[in-house]
């Protein structure tokens, strides 16, 4: 037996043995994805947040630090049912076991989150992400279609940036929900229509930031495929810059928000004006370097013939020269007038393309259509009451009331309301009633008979 003050005997302190408890627990233990609900939400100064996961049984404390709290979408609630993907560890202070969180979100997007993965993945694998399928987006387009909600945020900051960079470039709108059931059947037939029409010559697909959920409809394998299969190049600005959807990694071009769409289709008209300033100066500046080659050519052999003397010949070169020079100067002026006077032309169509009198036109036809519509409805309304009227008749004819009117009667048994058919159904002394077409008689069977 070893003696308690004997020098084998191996005693801990309470440091060295929360210590070790906290290193065992800490390499023991992988990631863990675990699932609870929020309470005693604590917020300090520091950036950090304390909670407790709890569900029907037990809880356990929870740390979060400010640089992964920083990566939340979502503000965390007491109450609220969430997934954290957490350490184990033990806080040597108070000895406490608690969870270091890593990741949290709400409880409906795990499965979500899981669903992307695996459909990411399988996309992947069959080669709609390959880079050298995808198609480049055309210089100045003809014309963009744009795939969106016509009263989000989105279509407002789309056209804004489209008029800013190139107003002369003509827009058609798709209208579609981004966000529900019907979405993706919406957004699949407005891809088809716009292949089939093909009235534009790249497309945008575009919505606002929002959650995993909200997005889903991007994430759908039949929204994927139909952007594959698009014979139109496809833009998708989805979301923030955070926001990743499989409709990103499928179209021909990724933008981080849908303003950064309409820059990647829509060319900047300051920096093509810029463009042709600086060709048309190196072009003055080329041929004033050529002319200035050309005097110092005449001049060089000026001097060479100088001493024989050929002065007549000199001066009619010379005089030749000048012509040509003025001849090349006229030229210059010329090819620059023509150039700014296409450049003209060209501004003055796309201002005849204007999405605000496409507009104006649709805005006359959509009236034109209501009003065929209202005289449409009126019409089948009127057929409607008519065939109502009809069939009200045919029903009073079958009536069963229309029957009794006539003397005859529905028997039926008191005490559980079934209709008698038969003599059979009743037994001599049971009470029935008679129903009539005004009011009832309450009857008692005196005998029966076949």
């Amino acid at each position: 037996m070893i003696e308690p003050n004997s020098p084998q005997r191996d005693i801990y302190s309470v440091s060295r043995l929360v210590r070790e408890t906290r290193a065992v627990l800490e390499g023991s233990f992988p990631l863990l994805w675990i699932s609870g609900e929020i309470s005693n939400l604590a917020q300090p100064a520091s950036g950090h947040i304390y909670f407790s996961l709890k569900d029907e049984v037990a809880q356990v404390r929870c740390a979060m630090f400010r640089m992964k709290r920083q990566r939340l979408r979502f503000r965390p609630e007491n109450g609220q049912q969430v997934l954290i993907r957490a350490r184990i560890s033990l806080y040597e202070a108070r000895g406490e076991f608690q969870l270091i969180v890593e990741h949290m979100e709400p409880s409906g997007e795990g499965a979500l989150r899981l669903a992307f993965e695996q459909l990411k993945e399988k996309l992947a694998a069959e080669g709609l992400f390959d880079s050298e399928k995808k198609r480049s987006l055309p210089v100045i387009p003809k014309q963009i279609g744009i795939i969106t909600s016509p009263s989000g945020a989105a279509i407002r900051d789309l056209l804004s940036v489209l008029k800013r960079r190139f107003p002369a470039l003509p827009v058609i709108i798709y209208p579609v929900q981004v966000q529900g059931e019907e979405a993706p059947g919406q957004i699949i037939r407005q891809l088809q229509l716009a292949n089939q029409r093909k009235e534009c010559d790249v497309l945008i697909l575009s919505r606002g930031g929002g959650s995993l959920e909200d997005l889903q409809a991007f994430n759908e394998e039949a929204v994927a495929r139909a952007i594959h299969d698009s014979q139109i190049p496809v833009v998708c600005g989805v979301g923030h810059e955070i926001d990743f959807t499989i409709a990103d990694f499928v179209a021909d071009q990724r933008a981080p928000t849908p303003s950064a769409a309409a820059e990647l289709v829509a060319p900047d008209q300051q920096a093509w004006r810029q463009g042709l300033t600086l060709l048309s100066q190196r072009l003055n500046r080329h041929q004033a370097r050529k002319l200035q080659l050309l005097r110092d050519l005449f001049n060089g052999v000026e001097k060479r013939l100088h001493k024989q003397h050929p002065l007549q010949r000199l001066q009619q070169n010379s005089q030749r020269l000048d012509e040509l020079g003025q001849r090349l100067r006229q030229g210059m002026h010329l090819h620059l007038l023509r150039q700014t006077r296409g450049l003209e032309q060209l501004q003055a169509r796309f201002a005849g393309q204007s999405p605000t009198r496409r507009l104006e036109r649709l805005a006359v036809t959509q009236q034109q259509l209501n009003e065929r519509l209202q005289r449409t409805m009126a019409l089948q309304l009127e057929q409607a009451r008519n065939r109502l009227g009809q069939l009200a008749r045919d029903l009073h004819t079958l009536s069963p009331l229309n029957t009794l009117g006539r003397g005859y009667a529905i028997v039926s048994r008191s005490e559980n309301g079934r209709i008698v058919r038969s003599y059979k159904e009743v037994k001599r002394g049971e009470q029935v009633t008679a129903r009539l077409s005004q009011g009832k008689l309450t009857c008692q069977v005196l005998d029966t008979e076949k």
